[in-house]
């Protein structure tokens, strides 16, 4: 990951970030500009987005001549007239993830929308964004969510329309959508007995959306089961405010993200699914 560091980025937060593991960053100092920084705030359910210093955008160029170059997956959240630009910056074949940016989610981006859909692999809004795009007023059901994954996969997602759709539901969980398969439903790993575990929301979509680009890598390309590994990324991530803690079990070695293991959560989160199967 890229991180641009202003002339005023905390020396902790740098500090922190390498504890996570120095491979995971790449740093460029801007001595001249200060860090991006943003404010999410929330009223109820309803958040609010704004940039509190000029922003510094990121393009599939800045990642040419770095050891983060053709990465295997390529995730993006932004609006889809700049979806279409960085996808025509993409010269290599990766497994591209498109997030549409919240405030953009609105009819009148459909039909560039539906042009930039062509060209990606997975389409990723939540309830929330993908009803506002498609004009759907309806309340958030699974059945509502459904129709409206099936709706984006009529108008074409991938090349030959192969790719798919996910819509992130919060506790709903997260509806997966392809022309082959049908819809599959993957739960929220954390129950609504479990809301005690759930203190900020904030970065869920991001954190769920790396999952499944790692489980892709992980299970070939099976959509359904890298969905499992989003749930769980984002289960780590709305435990804290800020990002999950990193450790080593002295005991096995393992290495655990909140004191728990990323596997066991994984395990449990497919026997949880095998068993409403069968």
């Amino acid at each position: 990951m890229i991180v641009d560091k202003g002339n005023d980025f905390p020396t902790h937060f740098h500090q922190k970030l390498l504890s996570y593991g120095r491979d995971v960053w790449l740093f460029r100092e801007h001595t001249d500009r200060l860090t991006t920084r943003a404010l999410n705030s929330y009223r109820g359910d309803i958040r609010n987005f704004e940039y509190l210093t000029p922003r510094l955008r990121l393009s599939p160029r800045d990642l040419r001549s770095t050891r983060l170059a053709r990465p295997a997956t390529l995730h993006f959240i932004c609006s889809p007239t700049r979806a279409l630009q960085v996808i025509s910056e993409v010269d290599w074949d990766p497994i591209i993830i498109y997030e549409p940016i919240p405030d953009r989610c609105v009819p009148e981006e459909l039909p560039t929308l539906r042009t930039a859909m062509a060209s990606i692999d997975v389409l990723s809004p939540n309830a929330e964004e993908a009803f506002a795009l498609l004009s759907l007023s309806s309340p958030v059901t699974r059945d509502a969510v459904q129709s409206a994954a099936l709706c984006f996969l009529d108008f074409g997602v991938g090349p030959s329309g192969k790719g798919c759709v996910i819509i992130r539901s919060a506790a709903l969980g997260a509806c997966v959508a392809t022309r082959d398969t049908g819809y599959r439903w993957v739960d929220a790993f954390w129950t609504p007995q479990d809301t005690f575990h759930i203190v900020d929301v904030t970065g869920a979509g991001n954190s769920f959306l790396g999952g499944l680009a790692a489980g892709l890598i992980l299970e070939n390309g099976d959509m359904y089961q890298a969905a499992l590994y989003a749930s769980v990324s984002a289960s780590f991530t709305i435990e804290q405010y800020g990002l999950p803690s990193l450790s080593v079990n002295s005991e096995s070695g393992v290495e655990e993200w909140n004191e728990d293991s990323p596997r066991r959560r994984l395990e449990a989160l497919r026997q949880r699914q095998s068993g409403q199967q069968g």
